[in-house]
């Protein structure tokens, strides 16, 4: 039997049956807190045939360009499992309306096994990173970058009497042409050039690159007209902020973002339900050694989502969730982390219980 190559590792490959292992719908439908809009996201573990494993080659998971469908190769998903990462933790609560197929071999990955106080900081600070997240897509909401990204002149100022003018002001009181203009770079003042009205002169700027300024050589003799300073960092973080909004809004979730916009709050109402939602379940792991899912106050979820709370508020509520979580650790009785031999042993046993049942 051939054996498999890296490339033959593809979405519709690792669905079917001789390497399957598990597949649910997560994320949102998982939750309870979808939509009739609302994507199907797909996660789900495979295992790679041994031939491939004892070769040269490795796979970690396999996703389409979005990452709405996700499946991870069996040793990946338990060492994921290890760290208590939250959403594959998560996988193992999917409620049975959610899930499309199980190999009786997933069985032995029982939740017990993995939970551990490190969900106290991967739950906790997954949570945490989304609130900044939605803070920070409220600066591309309310703050939108013009199509054209600006040029550097923008951010070049000469000194005038006790103030400074826009060097475009400054040319035009002048009634200079910047092709007119030479450039000069003063010693021991970054960003400082000296201009003189010297037509022989290269200019400010070159046609062909608006990202710097251009010196010229000038007569020893001849003395500057003035004096401009050129904030390139300024210019630099326009361009990142410019690039970075572009780069969103070709990538961005429009009716996420119809939805932001809508309900003006001011930040990521999805985030925000993110947060609150991972905060109550690192709870229920502390307590009760386990996750609901769907969610009991999905209900709820779903408003924090559409924005009918204000930030504040439910930063409020954040904090008072994280303080929650971080008391019901400090009483668990769980371990400080996973038995990583006992993790290994029921990796090898699910390699194991695939292979003898022919697939």
């Amino acid at each position: 039997m051939a054996v498999m190559k890296k490339e033959e590792f593809t979405l519709d490959r690792v669905r079917e049956r001789d390497l399957l292992l598990f597949e649910a719908v997560s994320g949102s439908r998982s939750f309870g807190t979808h939509h009739e809009r609302s994507d199907t996201d797909l996660r789900g573990i495979f295992v790679a045939p041994e031939s491939f494993r004892l070769g040269l080659d490795e796979v970690e998971q396999v996703s389409d360009e979005k990452s709405d469908e996700v499946y991870y190769e069996l040793g990946r998903f338990v060492s994921l499992l290890l760290s208590n990462n939250p959403n594959i933790v998560e996988l193992l609560y999917t409620p049975e309306s959610c899930v499309r197929y199980r190999h009786p071999a997933y069985e032995l990955l029982k939740p017990e096994i993995f939970l551990s106080k490190l969900c106290r900081k991967s739950f906790g600070n997954y949570a945490m990173g989304q609130i900044r997240k939605a803070r920070g897509l409220n600066k591309k909401i309310v703050n939108p970058e013009p199509k054209e990204r600006r040029h550097l002149r923008e951010f070049c100022h000469v000194l005038d009497g006790q103030g400074s003018l826009s060097l475009v002001e400054w040319l035009e009181k002048l009634e200079l042409k910047e092709a007119d203009c030479a450039l000069v770079a003063v010693n021991h003042a970054p960003g400082t050039y000296a201009i003189f009205d010297f037509p022989d002169g290269r200019g400010i700027f070159t046609n062909k690159d608006d990202s710097s300024v251009i010196c010229s050589s000038v007569p020893r003799e001849a003395y500057p007209v003035a004096w401009m300073n050129c904030n390139l960092d300024a210019f630099k973080a326009h361009c990142r902020s410019h690039r970075e909004y572009w780069q969103w809004v070709e990538l961005r979730n429009e009716e996420r973002y119809e939805t932001n916009s809508a309900h003006g709050q001011g930040y990521d109402s999805k985030n925000l339900m993110h947060t609150l939602r991972l905060l109550e379940q690192a709870i229920e792991i502390a307590r009760e050694g386990r996750i609901i899912l769907p969610r009991p106050n999905a209900e709820w979820l779903k408003k924090v989502k559409s924005g009918c709370y204000g930030y504040e508020d439910l930063l409020k509520i954040a904090e008072e969730r994280n303080e929650e979580m971080e008391e019901a650790f400090e009483n668990s009785g769980l371990p400080a982390a996973p038995s990583r031999e006992e993790a290994q042993n029921i990796l090898l046993k699910i390699r194991e219980n695939f292979r003898s049942n022919g697939s």
